[in-house]
Parts: C-alpha cells; structure tokens; sequence
C-alpha cells in the first residue's frame, strides 16, 4: 500500500483539478483564450509529478497541468496563465495555458514548451544527450543524477520528429522517460483513424528502449511503477517509454468541446474509469473517513474558487514590455583582439573556422561540436572539422543521423542543461528539415520564457554556389531565416571575420546562424583572394550589428558625385571589390558581416554619402532581403538619392541548374556588376 498521506494529497489535487476544470467551464467569458484541461489524466501525472526531483528537467504538453500541481505549483500561478495576467511566473502573458517554463529553487527545470504536439521530443532529448556529456565530462554537481522526462499525447508520436528524438536516445543511451498519455483522441480523429499501433507498440522499433504499460487512470499503481521506473532511468542512465492509458473527461480544448463530436456512449465509457472517484474508493477502503475525504474536497474547491478571483483581479501586461526579452544581452559588444597581426601568413576561411573551432573547444569543456560527418573519420565534407574528435574525443565531436531536425532542435535542449553546442548543417538546401525545431522552439524561447531560456547555440550552415554543386548543394536561404525574429544571422566574407563572428556567435547566449559560403572555403573562385586573411588572434572577436568598409571611395570622386555605396555580404563583397577595379576611387563596399542585427546606421551613412546605391546579393532577386535592403534605404535616404537603388541577385529560378553554362548564367558575377556600375554612374 502507497503511503495514505501521498493518496491524501493526490486526492486532494485531483479535487483542485476538477473544480478549476469546472470554473473554466462556468466562466466561458472571462476563460476566453484557448486551454485544455488534465480531467481524466491526473492520475499519472500526479504520480510523475510527484517523483522529480529539483535536478531533474521537463519537457510537458499541453494538457499537463495535474504535473504542475503534483511538483507544488499553486492553481493561482496555473491561472494567471489561463488569464494571461502580468505575473503568470511562466512567460507574463504571453504563451498559452499549459505551456509551463520554469527556473525556481526547489523545482525541476522546465524550459520553453512550444504547442506543436510531439516538437518537445527533439529539445527534450537533447537535455539528456546534453546531461550525459556533462556526466561523463564530471561538470555535473556531485551526487546529481538527473533526468529528463518528456510528456507526449498520444496522437504526437505519429510525427516523425519523435522518431529522430527516440533513435537518438537509443543509440546514446540517453536519461529520458518519454511519458505517452494516451486517451484514444487526436482532437476530433480517434485512435484507428490516426495509428496502426499504439505508442507502446511502436517503441519496440526502437532497440534498447524499455517499455511499460500503465493503467494510467489508478493513481496508486501509477506511483508506485513511476517511482520504479523513474529510478531505473535514474541508475542506469537508459532511455524508457511509460505508456499510460488514461480517458479524456475534458474538451479537447476550449475551443473544440467534446460535445461536438463524441457520442454518449463513448463519454460515458470515459468517465466510467474517472480516476478522482476510483481513488476515493480506494481510500476509503484502507480506512480514510467519508468526513476526511468530504473536508478534503470541500477545501480544494474552496482553494480553487478563492485563486480564480484573485487571478481574475490581477493586473493585465504593461504594453511597453511588448518587445522585451527578443533575445539575451550579448556577450560581446565590441571589437577586441588582434584582426591582423604582423608577420602572420594569409590562411583560407575554412582554416579559419577550424582554428576557432579547436579554440573554442580547448577554451570552453562545456562546448561540443555535432552534425553530418563531422566526426573523426572525415573531420566534415568540406575538412571543417579536420583533427577535432582526435583531440578532444567522440562525445565531444561526433556525428549524427541523417536527421536535421534533431540536429537544430537538439541545441535548446543542450542550452537548456548548461551545454554549448555547435552544430552543422551540411548543405542549406537540407537546412529546410530543420526549420520547424528553429521557428517553433529555437527562436521563441527567449521571448516566450521572459527571458528565463534563451537558446544559446551555433548553427554552422554552409551555402552557396561552388564548383557546380547544382539543386541541394547550393543554394543561399537567408531571406527564408530573416524573418524570422529571436535568431542572429552572421555572413562573414573572409577568413578574419570568419573567426571573429564564430568566437562571438560562441559567447552569445541567443540562437546564431553562421552561413558560411562554399566558395570562399578555400579561395578556389577565381577573385577571392580577398577571402584569405592573416589569422587573428585567439580572442580576436567581432560584435554583431557592425559593418564593415572593406573597400573606401576616395574624396575627390564622393565630392565630385562620382561615387557609389555597394550593400553586400558573404560573396557578394567579391563580386563588388573585382567590379569596382574598373571603376578606381568610385566605389565603396560596405561588408554587414551580421544581417541581424543589422548596421543600418553603416548603411544609411553610406548611402547617404554617395547618393548612389547597389545592393548585392547571391540569392535569387525576386522577393529577396536585398530588395527589402533596397525597400529600406529608399525609404530612409530617398531625400538623398541621385538615382533609384538597384539590386544584383540572381536570375528567378526554383534551383541552381547542375550545368555550369547554366549555373554562370544564373548567378551574378563581377561582370554583371560592372554593367549596373556603368548604368548608375551614367544616370
């Protein structure tokens, strides 16, 4: 028998549980933003909730609120959420109900929850792979033993993110119990219209995942198995999946009622496994009172009631906070180190990255390094990660599956437990596998959490067209991530900024994509000389947001109005500075070097001063961030424009043809931007 005061105190939860559920429903009016409640679940949530311990971290949905009580969260912090009120502890108004993020001394950690169901699995394996490298690294805290429980609905694991989640945690072994709550329902679809197994089923496809079965509707067996299971994962440091039976009492959410498409038969069948009344039963069979019990139901109703009113009560979010918390404050706020020191050899920009790389690695034990092979074997396709995992070993730098998704949304979960790893992306063109983990967990983080989760991480993404790579291997995407508020974007031109942003992007404590262009790896493209740099030093950093002048206009021609402001980046600044020999003294480039945040005052000075402006980009031009560049300083320098800003992208196409006829004729080229030179300065 469970100890009767832990069966007291989840009676007297699940008590607090129904009568929230009930007050939201009698209260349809002020409850007006979208929720869900945990009816029928909090048995096993209870029990979970219950077992973790303060070093422990949680990944929930969003039907979770019994796990919240059962960890000692008050139902008035539950709905200041509902409510959006200014102190919901979560993210002050402006996430969802049951998206819990959490940094409180006594609590397991809960870092940002995002609402697509079965996304929480990558972030969520991510904080084990991060806890087990911490632990084999001895950076834990002595005695600590954490693990990672990730809480899924049923209906989520159909997505193929929670497969890339479950076959990393079975290849390394991870310290992760994926906690499935299945109650047949996928919003309005059942179970045999959505699965041809249940979730328990499916993880035996995953070798070396341990599996229960719960009845997840008795609260006692859920305690007593949970504590067992939570130990095992805790002691061996190996994944397991609870599958947990459990039936649906509540409305989907708010917004879709469960009268709307559940026949009485099937509610009734439901309700007939409720765990509050199954629980009351039991108690009262090993000797609780019917007085004791009634007290206990009579004071979480009554604690209930009190919490909404004053939650009610509670000040709305103060507006002017609107835009605070998009990302942490930065590391690095200024130029520092030697960005070319004398006597010191021209190196590649490739080489460059590779000696921050093993810089970072050396300097930081709580960095790492992963991606398609970049392991030892082959040190990276493009020799990115030359030598790495011969010095500082397989947990440090590895590779992984064919799966971009974990890849990108593994870094929150790494972040979150203290880790900071660096990532890559072999090409762009399979950036795009990844992009649900960016937009959805990645980026919000921050802003979500009030600041409490920035994702601190780098994503290596080379790109670009090189040696006629043709469609998948060379493309350029960032006008697809600018939009894209919560992520840093560095695009260095040469080997000096190549180190210098990657220590920065290192020290941030926000999400940084580094693209880096193929075609200046190694300087092969004829007309990059420019690319190879002396090696700055080894704390040579660069900040973001600050732009470049890699090539100056002499005064006579800006006072003659003969000049003209170049806007680029990346290959762009090539293009521009072999253009401009054609023109001595009239150009100037402005390398951004970081696209956001952006050197806008740089780019206004510049514009402004020559009152001519071309804006360079190796992306297709249609719909481009250099049109939007192009949009901005007319708007902004349109007083002082001689002529109307051009833009040089490439030709409208869907791919890079394989053709190297084609893909010339695709591109831009110094050419190319001769002949818009030769037309702006005739205007």
């Amino acid at each position: 028998m469970t100890d009767k005061n832990i069966l007291l105190k989840a009676f007297s939860l699940m008590c607090t549980t129904k009568r929230t559920a009930e007050i939201y429903d009698e209260n349809r009016q002020i409850c007006r933003y979208v929720h869900s409640t945990s009816r029928g679940h909090e048995a096993i949530q209870l029990a979970v909730g219950m077992h973790l311990k303060e070093c422990d971290y949680l990944n929930l949905y969003y039907r979770d609120e019994s796990i919240l009580l059962g960890l000692g969260l008050q139902p008035y912090e539950l709905m200041l959420q509902l409510l959006t009120r200014r102190d919901d502890p979560f993210s002050g108004g402006r996430t969802y109900y049951g998206h819990p993020s959490l940094r409180r001394e006594g609590f397991p950690k809960i870092p940002h929850q995002s609402s697509a169901t079965g996304m929480q699995a990558i972030p969520a394996t991510g904080m084990a792979h991060g806890i087990q490298y911490l632990e084999s690294a001895n950076l834990l805290p002595e005695g600590e033993k954490p693990i990672v429980v990730c809480s899924l609905g049923d209906g989520s694991v159909t997505e193929g993110e929670v497969s890339e989640a479950f076959q990393m945690a079975v290849l390394k072994q991870l310290p992760i119990m994926y906690l499935v709550q299945d109650n047949n329902w996928g919003i309005s679809a059942y179970a045999d219209e959505m699965r041809a197994m249940d979730a328990y089923e499916f993880a035996a496809g995953f070798k070396g995942m341990k599996r229960h079965r719960l009845d997840g509707a008795d609260f006692e067996e859920c305690y007593e198995k949970a504590g067992e299971i939570m130990n095992y994962v805790r002691t061996k440091r190996k994944p397991v999946l609870v599958h947990a039976k459990v039936p649906l009492l509540g409305h989907h959410t708010s917004g879709v009622r469960k009268e709307w498409y559940r026949s009485p038969d099937d509610l009734e069948e439901h309700l007939s496994r409720d765990p509050l009344p199954r629980l009351r039963k039991k108690l009262l069979s090993y000797g609780v009172s019917e007085a004791e019990l009634s007290k206990a139901e009579k004071e979480a109703s009554e604690l209930a009631d009190e919490s909404f009113r004053k939650a009610v009560e509670a000040p709305e979010p103060d507006p002017s906070t609107l835009t605070l918390h998009e990302f942490a404050p930065p590391a690095v706020t200024e130029e520092k180190g030697e960005r070319s020191p004398e006597g010191k050899d021209p190196i590649i920009m490739v080489d460059a990255g590779l000696h921050a790389m093993n810089e970072i690695l050396r300097d930081h034990p709580n960095a790492i390094f992963y991606g398609q092979d970049v392991g030892r074997r082959l040190g990276g396709v493009f020799r990115e990660a030359a030598t790495l995992a011969q010095k500082y070993g397989d947990s440090r730098v590895f590779n992984t599956p064919i799966q971009e998704a974990y890849i990108v949304g593994s870094t929150a979960g790494m972040s979150a437990v203290g880790v900071k790893p660096v990532v890559e992306i072999q090409f762009a063109d399979y950036a795009w596998a990844g992009f649900n983990q960016l937009v959805v967990e990645i980026s919000k983080s921050c802003y979500l959490t009030n600041g409490k989760y920035p994702v601190s991480c780098v994503i290596r993404i080379p790109c670009g067209a090189y040696g006629s790579g043709g469609p998948y291997h060379s493309d350029c995407i960032e006008s697809s991530v600018l939009p894209i508020r919560g992520i840093k974007v560095a695009y260095p031109s040469n080997a000096a900024d190549m180190k210098g942003l990657l220590k920065s992007a290192f020290l941030d404590p926000n999400p940084v994509i580094m693209f880096e262009h193929k075609g200046l790896y190694w300087s092969k493209v004829a007309g990059t000389d420019l690319a190879k740099c002396p090696e700055p030093s080894s704390d040579y950093v660069v900040p973001f947001g600050k732009a470049r002048t890699f090539l100056k206009a002499d005064k006579n021609k800006i006072d003659s109005g003969e000049t003209i402001s170049v806007i680029t980046y990346g290959m762009g600044v090539h293009w521009a500075v072999n253009a401009a020999a054609r023109f001595p003294g009239q150009i100037e480039v402005i390398d951004l070097r970081t696209l956001n945040p952006l050197d806008e005052e740089a780019m206004f000075e510049s514009v402004k001063k020559h009152g001519k402006c071309v804006v360079i980009t190796e992306e297709q031009k249609l719909n481009s961030f250099a049109e939007s560049l192009a949009g901005r300083i007319s708007g902004e320098c349109f007083t002082y424009l001689d002529a109307p800003v051009q833009v040089v992208g490439s030709v409208n196409v869907p791919a890079v043809p394989l053709n190297t006829h084609l893909e010339h004729a695709m591109l831009p080229n110094h050419v190319k931007v001769i002949d818009v030179f030769k037309k702006l300065l005739a205007w």
